[in-house]
């Protein structure tokens, strides 16, 4: 019955014989195709008594998948802990087939994939016209010409390159890409995002270029470079409305219990809350984050609860999705669901806070049950020493709050 679905699913890729092509193991390039543009990335296959494993490569970092069906002569790799998957036809030395986010019936991008190619953009060498390297004061301008300030860090050898992009909402992770006719290529694909950059240097030294992101997005940017360029307070862009001082909800656990902050589980503690999506990479970033610290600081008087906000209202849906991720990254906290991930409706969940400016979001409680500080955004393991700057904060503000004295009682 399961590969009678399966096939049914994959059809139009696949005859779907019976016996099983070859994923053959090794390096591919892979090439999504979004909005007249090729996102090109690597993945690693793997093979052993256990079956077929991928590994996702954006510069340092892998992404391992493991879950991955092949049936006759059709492949579905399930996308890591996103509701996400490539489906394609396996033709001896390439895939062809699509990039699917399942909780959107209408997204599919082209994808296809060939064996042996190791590069990106272009292979690489010791020659560029232009080099990159360089901190930025970047700006993003949206297609409804509103601005978003963004940091640019880059580094470049050869014509290879890699950076990210730190914004108020968090940053772009991993980058990878070269430098190609003298314009700078960047791109990732994590699973759920699918990013593409491009930029030329002008002969001042400015940089113009493009941002695509999946089926549709589509930005400008320009960037000047400066070492001295720096982003917004990431403790002041989301802040509680005047006459507020706590954070207060009631919202189901993934059993369906109710949970609130004024819970006897978290009386007299400080309390960390993680307004996230599991469809969020830098949530997912985040979360590893967190996972390993409550478990080396939990017996400090510490709680951390996570509010999903996922992208269907359906509660057995989103249930899941949080169930898996909390398997997949064996975390410890609590999580309830919160509401779907559409930032003006989230809003109206926690009526108390300006507004939902990003996933992630991080809210620190006092022993006192009242908020203390309030973190936009996230600094990842891909922005380097902001990411080190980001923990050195954050272990900080726990600590203070940790060592205030109780004057008062939830």
């Amino acid at each position: 019955m399961r590969i009678l679905l399966f096939c049914l699913i994959i059809a139009q890729f696949s005859t779907c014989s019976n016996k099983p092509a070859e994923f053959k193991p090794g390096i591919w390039r892979g090439v999504i195709e979004l909005q007249g543009q090729q996102l090109p990335f690597n993945f690693e296959v793997l093979k052993d008594a256990s079956g077929y494993k991928v590994n996702l490569i954006n510069a340092s970092e892998k992404i391992l998948l493991d879950e991955i069906n092949v049936v006759g002569d059709s492949i579905d790799i399930v996308l890591h802990i996103f509701d996400a998957d490539l489906r394609a036809r396996i033709n001896e030395n390439s895939l062809e087939g699509s990039f699917y986010k399942n909780h959107d019936k209408t997204y599919k991008l082209p994808f296809h994939a060939t064996f042996g190619e190791d590069y990106t953009f272009e292979k690489v060498n010791d020659h560029a016209a232009s080099d990159f390297s360089g901190k930025y004061a970047v700006q993003f301008i949206t297609d409804k010409k509103d601005t978003i300030v963004s940091v640019g860090i880059f580094t470049q050898k050869g014509n290879y390159a890699e950076g990210t992009f730190l914004t108020p909402m968090g940053d772009y992770r991993y980058l990878e890409g070269n430098v190609v006719n003298n314009k700078l290529h960047l791109s990732t694909f994590d699973g759920n995002h699918a990013f593409l950059f491009i930029a030329e240097k002008k002969n001042d030294g400015t940089l113009v270029g493009d941002y695509w992101s999946g089926k549709s997005s589509h930005e400008t940017w320009t960037a000047i470079e400066n070492e001295n360029a720096v982003m917004p307070n990431a403790e002041s862009l989301t802040f509680l409305k005047e006459g507020f001082d706590k954070i207060d909800f009631s919202f189901p656990d993934v059993n369906k219990n109710l949970i609130s902050p004024s819970d006897e589980k978290f009386r007299n503690k400080v309390l960390i809350l993680q307004i996230f999506g599991t469809w969020c990479p830098n949530c997912m970033d985040e979360t590893k984050f967190l996972a390993q610290w409550y478990k080396d600081n939990k017996d400090r008087g510490v709680e951390i609860l996570g509010l999903a906000y996922e992208r269907k209202a359906d509660f057995e849906y989103a249930s899941s999705r949080v169930k898996k991720m909390k398997d997949r990254l064996d975390v410890e906290y609590d999580f309830v669901i919160a509401g779907t991930d559409d930032k003006k409706k989230a809003s109206e969940t926690l009526p108390m806070l300006n507004e939902v400016l990003a996933f992630p979001t991080t809210i620190f409680i006092g022993k006192d049950g009242k908020v203390k500080h309030i973190r936009t955004g996230f600094e990842g393991p891909g922005t380097g020493i902001y990411y080190e700057q980001f923990k050195e904060r954050f272990n900080q503000v726990v600590s203070e709050l940790l060592a205030e004295n109780l004057t008062s009682t939830k």
